[in-house]
C-alpha cells in the first residue's frame, strides 16, 4: 500500500501497534515537549525527556503542558543530553532519538562517535517528506541537513538512502529528480549539472534498481506536469518526481525552509543510514512537523 498523506502515515503507525520510546534531548522547548506529548496521546511514541529539569518544568508550566509521569534524565549540557539519548538506545531503553533545540551537528557527532556512538550502515543523510500540492502523494527531499557538499559518489548514496524511505512508504518504481538550475550540462560553470547527468546515466545502467533517476532538472520541471510540458521535457521523472535530490546542503536547506515557511508545508524529517532512527526536524519547525517526524521515524522502524 502506498502512503499518500501524512495523516495516512500516522494512521498506519497506529495500526502497527506498539509504542516505541523516543529519547528527546535536550527537551526544554515548547514545540518539542508539545509534539512528544501529542505523540504519546496519539499512541505513536512514548517520550523520554533528557535535559535540564528546572527549565523543562518551567516551559511546561508556561504553556500548560504536563510532563509528570514520563521518564526524565537530568543532563544540563546539550552534548551530554544527546549522548545520554544515544546511550539509552544502545541499552535498549529507547527505540528512537529526537533532537530538541540543538544543532543537528551535535546529534550526528554523538551518533558517529567511534567509542560511544552507533555504527552506521553506510553514509547517513537527511530525508524530509511533505505532501504534494498538485496531487495526492508524498514527495521526499534530500539532503537538507547532513551532507554539506557531497561528491558524486556520496550523492549516489544519498539517493539510495532516500529510495529506501520511498519504498518503505509504498512508492513503486520511485522517480528521482536530481536538481539543478537548468536541464543541460554546463560544466564547469554549474558542476551540479554534470553530477546529475552522470547519476541519470548510472540509473539507466541499473545502479538504483527499479528507480528512475533523471537530471539535471529544474525544480518546476521536476514536480509540475504543466511546466514540464511547456518546456518540452518528456522523461518519466519530469512533472512526477517522488524524490528531489538537491546539489548541496545550502540549496536543500533553502528549499526545505521555503516549503515550510513560505508555502506553509508540514515537513516530516529523519536522518537515515544509521542503526538508530533519528528524528531531526528543524529547530524552527512547528509542533505539527515535529509530531509527524516522530510518526515517520516510528513507521520506518516498526511498520
Amino acid at each position: 500500500m502506498t502512503i499518500t498523506s501524512l495523516d495516512e502515515l500516522i494512521k498506519n503507525v497506529r495500526r502497527c501497534g506498539g509504542k516505541p520510546k523516543v529519547a528527546i534531548a535536550p527537551c526544554a522547548e515548547e514545540f518539542v515537549i508539545r509534539s512528544a506529548i501529542e505523540a504519546n496521546e496519539a499512541g505513536i511514541a512514548e517520550p523520554i525527556f533528557i535535559g535540564n529539569r528546572e527549565k523543562a518544568a518551567a516551559v511546561s508550566k508556561e504553556y500548560g503542558l504536563n510532563i509528570d509521569g514520563f521518564d526524565f534524565y537530568e543532563e544540563n549540557d546539550d552534548a551530554a543530553a544527546v549522548a545520554k539519548a544515544v546511550q539509552l538506545f544502545k541499552d535498549g531503553k529507547a527505540a528512537l532519538i529526537m533532537k530538541g533545540l540543538v544543532s543537528t551537528s551535535v546529534v550526528l557527532k554523538a551518533i558517529l562517535n567511534k567509542e560511544t556512538g552507533v555504527p552506521t550502515k553506510g553514509i547517513i543523510s537527511h530525508v524530509a517528506v511533505f505532501e504534494s500540492s498538485e496531487s495526492e502523494r508524498l514527495i521526499l527531499i534530500t539532503d537538507a541537513g547532513v551532507n554539506i557538499k557531497p561528491n558524486l559518489q556520496r550523492k549516489a548514496d544519498i539517493i539510495r538512502n532516500a529510495l529506501q524511505v520511498a519504498r518503505k512508504l509504498g512508492i513503486q518504481n520511485p522517480k528521482v529528480a536530481v536538481l539543478a538550475a537548468i536541464e543541460k550540462v554546463n560544466y564547469p560553470a554549474m558542476p551540479a549539472t554534470l553530477d546529475a547527468d552522470i547519476l541519470a546515466k548510472m540509473s539507466v545502467e541499473g545502479a538504483f534498481g527499479d528507480a528512475f533517476v533523471a537530471g539535471p532538472l529544474a525544480l518546476d520541471i521536476a514536480i509540475s506536469p504543466s511546466a514540464a510540458a511547456r518546456k518540452g521535457v518528456t522523461n518519466l521523472v519530469a512533472g512526477h518526481a517522488d524524490i528531489l535530490c538537491t546539489p548541496d546542503i545550502e540549496s536543500g536547506n533553502i528549499l526545505y525552509k521555503a516549503l515550510s515557511t513560505i508555502a506553509g508545508k508540514c515537513m516530516a524529517s529523519v536522518v537515515v543510514g544509521s542503526d538508530i532512527p533519528v528524528v531531526v526536524p528543524s529547530r524552527g519547525d512547528s509542533d505539527r512537523s515535529k509530531f509527524v517526524s516522530i510518526a515517520l521515524a516510528s513507521y520506518l522502524t516498526y511498520c
